[in-house]
């Protein structure tokens, strides 16, 4: 990795006493940057250090003799020193007079990109993103050298604040090969990216910091002329550009959609969710939480999508060693930050990519994930509706709970209200769920509750939204519809066909009348109703018999009716 700063030439820009201070400092090429601000003492930054630079604090005409030494100030209060990389940075006080300056080091660093080559030769569109500080431009730089030199593609660079390619007319030599516009104001960004597409047909367009939903316009514009894109915006994680209205557009854009009452169903969500609304501008982010280590998102419409289901994303983290060798693993990393140990696969199984029970069927641990946060006064309308579409694809609880002796998870407490204990617990034991009922609405996890019973209990939903609890309701207290609720809260997959274990819970006990409906309906089903296609009459049975029945047949997904008067009353089932 190759580094080329031109230090010398920013400090010929400082007061004489403080250039020669900073010659001789031992930090000198881990420099970040001067600070000049009047009436107070010089500071130079460096990685993990302040320190002051003299005793005397800054005069005006020292401010006034840096500022004679650098090029012109443009409307975003940025100069430069021409054929470097360096930033000077101005602070005016109400008259418009400059009374403070941060002079940062540009360096160009050759042999960043080398954790993302391979994402950067696929010609998608990449979208950088992290905290100021981390490398973004320099990385965008790099990332135009390469193109331009090594693809031999044109690329052309909008360089709004010439950060990119440096002061003056003629651009640094580090960005190879590529092109570079100036823009003269900052609010004309988006007027000059669609100009550079129109007047010089680029194949690559490299933008830096966009910012107005007028930029995101252009970049989304560009993209659909078939140009690559690289750039960067403003956020730390994908999850701040969908909370952004201005910026979510890179990502596809957020709309609110009605679900009907059957997709609402099999989702196990709310009616109303939000959605992407289009391809994404940028099919690829990379976050760049440190210098060394990068997470990548392959694919964005998926990590979107995802998300605004409260699913779990599966990105790449890749990591540089001391020897320059690129370790790719797969991490699960959580909505709230917090992710389980990456795991190392370069290219993982759709099976091992499942995260969680819904996903894959299979009762397995949920990443621990922050409960769904009560909802505040300030918050406009987008958050609220963001925040429920989150939590709204079952439910996510706080697993803060210490493990078993055998590393196994601790069960869900859950606080029955209206539903039938005894049902609950049989329920429970014979599909060996992680479920504890709980009388105690402190020490529960989240609440399965008849829907009549809630709506007419306002204490109760006064309650759940003070302790930050979950409500799964119920239409009725039989037992497929107590399994669909354990079922969803528990984020598992309902079976496609009827389960061996479920259809215990109906044939466990009864009469011998009961048994011989019971088992009447099972064979109806099971022979002819599924395989042929055909609805079946049954025999007429007593209200209590046909109510079993009715909860047999539900449990295999189909409709059954009851018709005729009593005592020959009886069931009807019909195929789906």
């Amino acid at each position: 990795m190759t580094i080329t700063d031109d230090l010398q030439k920013l400090l010929d820009i400082l007061p004489q006493d403080l250039r020669q201070i900073l010659e001789k400092h031992p930090q000198r090429d881990n420099l970040v940057e001067v600070v000049l601000d009047l009436g107070r003492r010089p500071e130079a930054r460096f990685p993990n250090l302040t320190e002051y630079l003299s005793e005397t604090p800054v005069t005006q005409a020292q401010i006034d003799d840096c500022i004679s030494r650098v090029g012109t100030f443009g409307g975003d209060n940025r100069a430069g020193i021409e054929q470097t990389l360096h930033r000077i940075s101005a602070i005016r006080n109400r008259n418009g007079k400059i009374i403070g300056l941060t002079c940062r080091i540009g360096r160009a660093v050759f042999g960043t990109i080398g954790m993302i080559r391979d994402l950067v030769e696929t010609g998608q569109s990449i979208l950088m993103l992290g905290r100021p500080g981390v490398g973004k431009t320099t990385a965008l730089r790099e990332i135009a050298r390469v193109l331009a030199d090594d693809f031999n593609k044109r690329v052309v660079i909008i360089d709004t604040s010439n950060e990119i390619a440096g002061d003056g007319d003629v651009p640094h030599p580090a960005i190879g090969k590529a092109r570079r516009m100036q823009v003269a104001h900052p609010e004309q960004q988006h007027q000059v990216m669609i100009e550079a597409v129109e007047n010089h047909m680029p194949e690559v367009i490299v933008i830096d910091e966009i910012g107005t939903e007028l930029e995101a316009l252009a970049a989304r514009t560009i993209a659909e002329r078939g140009v690559q894109l690289v750039g960067t915006a403003h956020g730390n994680q994908i999850e701040n550009l969908i909370k952004n209205p201005t910026l979510c557009d890179l990502v596809g854009g957020i709309q609110a959609v009605t679900l009907g009452d059957d997709e609402a169903r099999r989702r196990g969500s709310q009616k109303t969710v939000l959605e992407r609304k289009a391809p994404p501008t940028f099919e690829i982010a990379v976050e760049m939480t440190e210098r060394q280590k990068w997470v990548v998102h392959e694919s964005v419409a998926d990590t979107v999508d995802n998300l605004l289901r409260g699913r779990v994303p599966s990105p790449q983290v890749r990591t540089v060693d001391e020897n320059g060798k690129v370790k790719i693993v797969r991490q699960l990393t959580a909505i709230n930050g917090r992710g389980q140990q990456p795991k190392e696969s370069s290219a993982m199984s759709a099976e091992k990519q499942a995260n969680g029970w819904r996903s894959s069927g299979r009762m397995q641990p949920l990443p621990p994930l922050e409960l769904q946060p009560e909802q505040s006064p300030g918050k406009s309308e987008f958050d609220r509706l963001l925040d429920r579409s989150l939590y709204s694809d079952g439910f996510d609880f706080d697993e803060t709970r210490q493990a078993g002796p055998n590393g196994e998870d601790l069960p869900l407490h859950i606080y029955p209200y209206g539903v039938s204990r005894h049902q609950l617990e049989q329920i429970i034991e014979v599909l060996n769920l992680p479920v504890v009922l709980t009388k105690d609405l402190d020490s529960s996890d989240a609440i399965l509750a008849l829907r009549s019973h809630v709506k007419n209990h306002a204490k109760l939903r006064h309650m759940a939204k003070a302790r930050h609890l979950p409500i799964q309701m119920i239409k009725s207290s039989t037992i497929p519809q107590i399994t669909r609720g354990l079922r969803r809260i528990l984020h598992m997959e309902e079976p496609a066909i009827a389960d061996d274990k479920e259809l215990q819970l109906f044939l466990h006990s009864g009469t011998d009348d009961e048994m011989d409906a019971l088992e009447e309906a099972r064979l109806a089903v099971e022979q002819i109703v599924i395989p042929k296609g055909q609805p079946v009459e049954l025999l007429p049975r007593s209200s209590q018999v046909r109510k079993m029945q009715h909860e047999l047949v539900e449990h295999y997904r189909l409709k059954s009716h009851s018709f005729g008067e009593e005592p020959n009353r009886r069931l009807r089932i019909y195929p789906a």
